[in-house]
């Protein structure tokens, strides 16, 4: 999958998902869910102050195909309480992130949402000067991950490469530098994921690491370093050290490189869309497009 005009183009055959659309009462939320409903991809459910979601929608009524479905919260907490409910109840096949912060957000979800498998975020950029799209993570749910953690976020993002097309995707582990050194954990884990790989430990992808940004994602970076391989240069998928260093490449993507970032929550018993707050509509209509993509090919546990 290239870019997302054709995940959107994919999608149009999907059946809408109803979304549980947790704290909706923000404009840029508000606006996201809408435009994800006029592609009918999803059925939003809009959860929080119902008096301030009703007065926000009165100027969008001739964007909306049906008349809206308000369930009111009065806290940010009972509204992140009441989205993972009605998933358990059958009444809502995601969830989706609204103006609230990621951890209220989270803590019901893995209270009560959980499978067998480890929870993990994926941010996907669609940037104009990258021939595919690419894949980051985690940037939002795994402060410091170890290398068992590291093992299931890996999982995680095969399988979401799997849903999006690539059957066998390229997985760079990153670090600061192309060499392993004791002095530097991630590099250690690079190597142990490697040689994971080399195993069959991930479905056919191929990895490799330590792997800095540069020889990632640069074909010409990597030939003059003198590095091979199927990964170097042509990564499908970045797995950085830690939430800190995920989250600055990401943000710096889409506010220095002008990429549009989906962000999906892989491991649960159904789709979590999970954007940051301040993202633009767009974010939350391919991160939807998303979602819809992977009910469609990964049916709720």
């Amino acid at each position: 999958m290239r870019d997302f005009e054709e995940l959107l183009r994919v999608v149009k055959s999907i059946e809408p998902l109803t979304v549980a659309v947790v704290d909706a009462a923000e404009d840029h939320v508000l606006q996201g869910a809408i435009d994800a409903a006029s592609h009918e991809i999803i059925n939003p459910i809009f959860i929080g102050d119902e008096t301030t979601i009703r007065v926000m929608l009165q100027g969008r009524k001739s964007m909306m195909r049906s008349s809206p479905c308000i369930v009111h919260a009065q806290t940010d907490d009972v509204a992140a309480k009441l989205g993972v409910q009605m998933v358990l109840d059958g009444k809502a096949d995601a969830l989706m992130k609204g103006h609230i912060h990621t951890d209220t957000f989270l803590h019901p979800i893995l209270a009560k949402l959980r499978t067998g498998r480890l929870l993990s975020h994926v941010f996907v950029a669609d940037l104009a000067s990258y021939p595919r799209l690419l894949c980051i993570t985690d940037a939002a749910i795994a402060i410091s991950p170890d290398l068992h953690a590291k093992m299931g976020i890996v999982e995680n993002a095969v399988q979401l490469a799997h849903v999006m097309g690539i059957a066998s995707p390229r997985i760079a582990i990153l670090s600061a530098v192309e060499v392993v050194n004791a002095a530097i954990p991630s590099t250690l884990d690079a190597a142990a994921l490697k040689k994971m790989a080399s195993e069959g430990s991930f479905a056919g992808a191929y990895v490799d690491g330590p792997l800095a940004l540069d020889n990632a994602i640069s074909e010409e970076s990597a030939r003059i370093k003198g590095i091979g391989g199927e990964v170097a240069g042509r990564a499908d998928i970045l797995v950085v050290p830690d939430i800190v260093s995920g989250n600055v490449l990401a943000k710096a993507l889409e506010y220095l490189a002008g990429a549009t970032l989906a962000g999906i929550v892989l491991g649960a018993r159904v789709p979590i869309i999970l954007t940051s707050r301040a993202d633009p509509p767009r974010a939350r209509v391919v991160s939807a497009a998303l979602a819809a993509l992977l009910r469609r090919n990964s049916p709720p546990a």
